[in-house]
């Protein structure tokens, strides 16, 4: 029992050690490719840079404002693939534009109009899409209106001498009114127009120190949907809103339904008419790529819900826009995420989508050489056998040269058979052992001719010869 033990034990030393032997001489041989094709691929990993930087710079807006929402949402969705997301507050789209263009930020909320964009700012930037309508919110003290006016005002010509805030410069609203000042042949002088900032702009609006408060916001932001229901604020229609689109092209006609704001109250109490310019999401066109595609990706899913003034999955779109698409962005919107990423982790899919056609080079480069791996492993195999083979024609050569010494030279051929018994091969290889211990016999049959004096009891037969 315990000698079947031990027997079985040896068998298995023995198979593991020619697997060993096996495995040592594949690595040996397909080595080379190997560290040529890892070295390829990690050329082509530095050169194509596949996965985005882990943190990006988002300039938003004011706090609390609808941008500074937006961007904690972005922020969120980010996150989940391990990118963070800095949130740099602004003044708004106008501050965004200059940060863009100073490389203050790497993405921005930008909505149109709000900024004269030159050929050179447009070449550095791409836009992610227009993710929503900004309307113009002009809202004003009814008691302002009885006193000025005797009744509400309809169109910006009925403003004139009010005391209206259109906010900091920053915030691209007075480029916005003094576009619709210019459309209706007023100049600003015709108005006392003040650029508190939005919260003390508000503020002062309250208090009756400014007639009219001038906004270019999302519904979400706080300030709207304070003012929205705020007793003795009114909201004008822009009645006009089709001619201003016509005339102006980043503007958009939109309506404010009647209830939307709060049906119990049925506010507002009829259909309002306001413009509205398109907010996009603008990057630097040195972004890397793969961070846009998550960027348009995010934006998808947070700009699909129905709004206000827009229907379900309306927005983000890839019309409105002032600055060039961006593809990533297109394929985004137009077709969701890539097939891989459905599929895979986005940082496998990304690195695969981004590394395809260099992957299809390094392996169209290494299936030739990886031909020559079994030739050059039989080689090695072969070679743990032949290299006994010089010291055999050896023997053999001096044995021709000095018969007299073949007594001597048997005693270093029975070394050499015994050194060759220890040879470890693969089983699929071990003939050439065989045939290697054949030639032994064969040169020890020619020494043992030119020494009879040699016992012939140390003579084995040829292992292809019949006994």
């Amino acid at each position: 029992m315990c000698r079947a033990g031990h027997a079985k034990v040896a068998d298995v030393t023995r198979s593991l050690r020619y697997t060993l032997v096996s495995l040592r001489e594949l690595l040996v041989s397909a080595g080379p490719l190997v560290l040529i094709t890892i070295g390829l691929l990690v050329a082509a990993y530095l050169w194509l840079e596949p996965n985005p930087p882990k943190r990006v710079v988002l300039a938003t807006g004011p706090e609390n404002g609808a941008y500074d929402r937006f961007g904690q949402a972005y922020a969120q969705a980010l996150a989940r693939h391990g990118i963070t997301v800095e949130l740099r507050s602004s003044e708004g789209a106008a501050d965004n534009l200059l940060l863009l263009s100073e490389g203050g930020a790497d993405l921005a909320f930008v909505q149109g109009g709000s900024g004269a964009l030159g050929p050179e700012a447009q070449a550095q930037l791409v836009s992610l899409g227009s993710l929503f309508v900004e309307p113009l919110w002009l809202f004003y003290r009814e008691d302002s209106a009885r006193r000025l006016k005797g009744g509400p005002p309809t169109a910006l010509t009925d403003l004139k001498g009010w005391r209206v805030n259109v906010g900091t410069p920053g915030s691209g609203v007075p480029q916005l009114f003094r576009r619709l000042l210019e459309a209706n042949r007023l100049s600003p002088a015709d108005l006392q127009l003040q650029q508190l900032e939005q919260t003390p702009g508000t503020m002062a609006f309250l208090d009756g120190e400014v007639d009219a408060v001038v906004f270019a916001s999302a519904p979400e932001a706080m300030m709207v949907q304070m003012l929205l229901q705020t007793p003795g604020v009114r909201l004008m229609p822009f009645t006009q809103a089709q001619a201003y689109a016509r005339r102006l092209g980043f503007l958009t006609p939109v309506t404010l339904p009647q209830g939307v704001v709060d049906l119990a109250k049925n506010l507002p109490a009829r259909d309002v008419p306001l413009v509205a310019s398109t907010t996009s999401l603008l990057a630097r066109a040195d972004t890397h790529p793969a961070l846009l595609q998550l960027m348009a990706q995010a934006a998808v899913e947070l700009h699909n819900p129905p709004g206000w003034f827009n229907r379900a999955r309306e927005y983000p779109s890839v019309e409105h826009g002032e600055v060039p698409l961006a593809p990533e962005a297109e394929r985004a919107i137009r077709s969701g995420p890539p097939l891989l990423q459905r599929y895979l982790p986005f940082w496998l899919a990304n690195l695969v989508e981004r590394m395809w056609l260099s992957l299809g080079l390094i392996i169209a480069l290494a299936l030739p050489l990886s031909r020559v791996i079994p030739p050059l492993y039989t080689f090695r195999i072969r070679r743990r056998v032949f290299i006994w083979y010089a010291e055999l024609r050896d023997i053999e050569e001096r044995a021709e040269q000095a018969p007299e010494q073949s007594a001597a030279l048997v005693t270093e051929l029975d070394a050499l058979e015994h050194r060759a018994e220890k040879i470890t091969l693969p089983l699929a290889y071990t003939d050439e052992l065989y045939t290697l211990r054949q030639h032994i016999h064969v040169v020890r049959k020619k020494l043992l001719r030119h020494a009879p004096d040699t016992p012939s009891t140390d003579v084995l037969e040829p292992l292809n010869e019949p006994r």
